[in-house]
């Protein structure tokens, strides 16, 4: 019988938070990138003290997917001032969802996107968004039909010489 459950990233845990977040990150865009890049990338985003600042700050919640007790995916978000953008008003920012490929399709996409609507609503947040990547049309779809519509548009930078655009995708809470 396989456990499932979400639980907050502790601070003793962040050298797996990084492993997960590196070899997801890969496992999802590594037809796109040279090495090169996702090195670079890993080094700005997923580096140790700066994973450790994010899960330090108030305004920042980093959650565990865990199945049968071990980390397959993990959920970022943020408000207030910890949010990546602030073009709306009384918001909360869904800022990564990555999960294993090995359980993706099982259902967990949605379990962790539930659980951040759920704690967005708790907070009384007026708006829930989310970034995705322009040609990623399998996350957009899946997004689409919880509601999200795209707003705006981000830069997102992977290394000095690739930036892709982000969507901007935002569902009205209230």
């Amino acid at each position: 019988m396989m456990t499932v459950g979400i639980k907050p990233v502790a601070k003793e845990e962040v050298p797996i938070l990084q492993e997960l977040a590196m070899k997801t990150f890969r496992e999802t865009f590594e037809d796109n990138y040279t090495e090169e890049q996702l090195q670079t990338f890993f080094a700005n985003q997923y580096d140790k003290a700066v994973l450790s600042a994010e899960l330090d700050h108030s305004e920042t919640e980093i959650d565990f997917l865990m199945v049968n007790n071990e980390p397959v995916g993990y959920l970022k978000v943020n408000w207030g001032n910890a949010q990546t953008e602030r073009k709306l008003d009384d918001a909360f920012e869904i800022q990564r969802i990555y999960i294993l490929k090995a359980y993706q399709g099982q259902g967990f996409g949605k379990m962790l996107l539930d659980y951040a609507l759920e704690v967005a609503q708790d907070m009384d947040k007026s708006w829930v968004w989310l970034g995705v990547w322009e040609h990623n049309t399998q996350a957009q779809g899946f997004y689409a039909k919880y509601g999200f519509e795209k707003f705006s548009e981000h830069q997102f930078i992977i290394s000095e010489n690739q930036v892709d655009v982000d969507w901007l995708l935002r569902k009205k809470l209230k």
